[in-house]
This record gives C-alpha cells, structure tokens and sequence, in this order.
C-alpha cells in the first residue's frame, strides 16, 4: 500500500525544481516503485540520480536527517552521482550519498495500518558529521505554494 499524498508528491516536485533552478538543470520523474528522479544538466546530459525526502520542519531543526537503508541501497545501485534531497519547510538540504556519514539503527514512525515499512532499519546523519548544502525558499514562494 502506498501512502504518499498529492501534498507529498507536490512538496518533492517543489524540492527537485528548487534544486535543478540552482544549477539551470531539469528532472524526469521516475517510475512509482523507482528512486524519485533522474536529473540533467543544462546540455540535458543526465549527471545524477535523486530521492526526495519529506522533513516537516525548517532546514535549523530538520537533524538528524532520516532515510530508509532500502532507499539508501536503490539509490546506491543507480551508481550515478546518487544523491539524496530532505525537503524542509524553508528549502532544501543535499549530498551526494558518497560524501554522507551516518548511524544506523532500527526505527522510523509509529505504524500504520496496511503498512510494512513505517518501522524498519534506517541511516541518521547528523550535521556535525557532514557537509550538507542547502538552499532556501524565497519568502514569497515559501507563502505563496502553502508550505
């Protein structure tokens, strides 16, 4: 069962085109069960493939930063230039997944019904260990899309 909402799906669509603006790139949308996008340059050479993650807070309070190890690992078989986008309220914080350094542990969300993943092993990474990159949302985008 799949539980991502039109909400979800907007705020990656909002991340991955605040992400490829800062470089002048574009982004194709994968399949439902694929990594989120695969992303181009400006000559439209593909150079990265990407997951967005959704994290309901500012980008000051978003650590530690979680994803699901199975995440990790599909990002990681996709081998080029895999990188991984936490969509916060006020923008976005990135890595490449090559550059992150992080814990694992078992945990995730309180379960839900119909779901198999809400509780499973996943990677933590906290600021102190890496070197994120972030972008922000202007103020006006920011009220304007609703986040």
């Amino acid at each position: 069962m799949r539980f991502e909402t039109n909400k979800d799906l907007n705020r990656e669509t909002k991340a991955i085109e605040l992400f490829v603006d800062s470089f002048n790139g574009s982004y194709e949308k994968l399949g439902e069960w694929d990594i989120d996008f695969k992303v181009s340059n400006s000559d439209g050479v593909d150079i990265s493939f990407v997951e967005v993650k959704g994290r309901l807070k500012d980008i000051e309070d978003a650590f530690p930063l979680p994803i699901a190890i199975r995440k990790v690992m599909k990002l990681y078989e996709k081998r080029l230039n895999p990188l991984i986008i936490w969509s916060c309220n006020d923008g976005v914080i990135y890595s490449l997944l090559k550059d992150l350094k992080g814990s694992i542990m078992y945990g995730g969300r309180a379960p839900r019904k119909g779901s198999y993943n809400d509780q499973e092993i996943m990677a933590y990474y906290e600021l102190k260990d890496n070197n994120f990159k972030t972008i922000k949302y202007e103020e006006t985008n920011r009220t304007s899309k609703g986040v």
